[in-house]
């Protein structure tokens, strides 16, 4: 409370919460666990919440990504604007699309506008494909499916952590857990898992489409115990992962053999 109001007093406004953790180093863990919602935060320290929902311009938005790609001199990922942006990486994925989208709505905020020359120096990859031969918007619009998987419901994989959290669900009983809590913020989920005759633990889980995702994310390893996710692709990973994709498939062998 007393980092938040002394931060907020220097800003002179509500920081965000991606501007608290990067200016404290005050992980999002320890804000979940105090915390309902970055909301409660900001009241509990006696500033005005009510700054956090000002409506940001796009403009400001893409400004500021652009600003963070000049520093760096590189499209920053998820972790890395999370550390050197003024707002929160939600926000712009809200507004733009999934973070993989935010370059190229820049390169179209900052096309024939000389000030951001350097920065598209540093997008060669983005400069090169014609915008005029991007996907048309009914083409973008239409929805993706996994490969068929038609288990209990489920049509197909997953393709997102959405899917991870629905499949998991169906799942979580046959893999000897029981789902205590699930919410907005780190961990995702709070459950209890079977060890033994009568005996359960607690788990924090984080869901992920892909374990690697947790390290993208900027998760903290020590405020969860295991990463649900549909691949695993991060093998140095300090936690345990549950991967649901060879769980599924030899769950679908096995009820075809």
């Amino acid at each position: 409370m007393d980092s938040l109001a002394a931060l907020a007093q220097r800003l002179g406004c509500t920081p965000t919460r991606s501007q608290f953790i990067s200016a404290t180093g005050i992980s999002e863990h320890y804000i979940t666990l105090s915390f309902a919602s970055w909301r409660e935060a900001a009241k509990a320290a006696g500033v005005d919440p009510q700054l956090i929902n000002t409506p940001l311009e796009d403009h400001k938005l893409l400004n500021d990504w652009g600003e963070v790609t000049r520093r760096i001199q590189a499209a920053p990922s998820r972790r890395a604007y999370r550390r050197e942006g003024k707002y929160d990486v939600r926000t712009l994925e809200r507004r733009f699309g999934r973070w993989s989208l935010v370059p190229r709505a820049f390169l179209t905020f900052a096309k024939d506008k000389p000030e951001w020359a350097d920065v598209l120096t540093l997008l060669p990859s983005l400069q090169s494909t014609n915008l005029s031969n991007a996907p048309s918007k009914s083409s973008r619009e239409r929805p993706t499916y996994g490969n068929p998987l038609n288990f209990s419901g489920l049509r197909h994989e997953p393709v997102n952590e959405q899917g991870v959290v629905l499949l998991f669900g169906m799942l979580a009983l046959k893999l000897g857990y029981i789902v205590e809590a699930v919410r907005i913020g780190f961990p995702d989920c709070e459950a209890k898992r079977q060890i033994g005759p009568d005996r359960w633990e607690k788990v924090r889980i984080e869901f992920e489409f892909e374990s690697r995702n947790f390290r993208d994310h900027g998760h903290p390893p020590d405020g969860c115990d295991l990463i649900v996710c549909w691949r695993h692709n991060w093998p140095e990973c300090p936690l345990e992962v549950v991967a649901l994709s060879p769980l599924m498939h030899a769950l679908t062998d096995t009820c075809k053999a």
